[in-house]
C-alpha cells in the first residue's frame, strides 16, 4: 500500500469533504501523486533484445512532494546533511503558530513565515545565550513545513 493508492481510493471523497480548505497547490500535489507512474502520464515500452521480454514503464510526475519520485533525492539530501554535522549533541525544536495565525498565513505566506522564522531563531539564540541555560552562541538549521501529518495547513518551523 502506497500513498498513491490511498489517494486514488479516497482522494476524491476527501477533497469533497475539505472543499474550500485545501489550497490549489495541495490539490496539484495530490493529483500529481495520484497519476504518477500511471497511463495518465504516458510511458514507454522497455524491451530486452536477448529474450524479447517487454514491459511498460509509465512516466513519473516528478513532483517534489511525491514519495516515489523524490524518495532517492530525499535520502541523498539527508545523507549530505548528516555529513555536515559536527560531533556534538543536537536537539529538535518545533515552533508553530495558533490556528488563527495559520489562517492568516494561508493568504499572507511571506510576511507570516518571515515572522515565524525570526521569532524562532531569536528565541533559540536568546535562551541558549543565557548562562542559566547554555551560555553559548548556537547554530540553527530551520526548515519550514506548511502541512501537518494530517495533510492540513499547519505551518511550523
Amino acid at each position: 500500500m502506497e500513498i498513491a493508492d490511498i489517494l486514488r481510493r479516497h482522494g476524491a471523497a476527501w477533497r469533497a469533504a475539505q472543499a474550500g480548505h485545501v489550497s490549489l497547490d495541495q490539490l496539484k500535489v495530490m493529483s500529481a501523486i495520484e497519476t504518477c507512474r500511471t497511463a495518465a502520464l504516458g510511458g514507454h515500452v522497455e524491451a530486452c533484445e536477448g529474450c524479447r521480454h517487454t514491459r511498460v514503464a509509465y512516466n513519473s510526475c516528478r513532483n517534489r512532494h511525491c514519495p516515489k519520485c523524490q524518495g532517492a533525492a530525499a535520502r541523498e539530501w539527508l545523507a549530505a546533511r548528516a555529513a555536515d554535522l559536527l560531533p556534538v549533541g543536537y536537539f529538535h525544536v518545533v515552533f508553530t503558530v495558533p490556528a488563527e495565525i495559520a489562517d492568516i498565513a494561508f493568504t499572507n505566506k511571506a510576511p507570516v513565515y518571515d515572522l515565524l522564522f525570526r521569532a524562532a531563531s531569536e528565541t533559540m539564540l536568546t535562551i541558549a545565550a543565557d548562562p542559566r541555560h547554555l551560555g553559548a552562541r548556537i547554530g540553527i538549521t530551520a526548515v519550514l513545513h506548511t502541512w501537518g501529518s494530517a495533510l492540513t495547513h499547519h505551518p511550523h518551523v
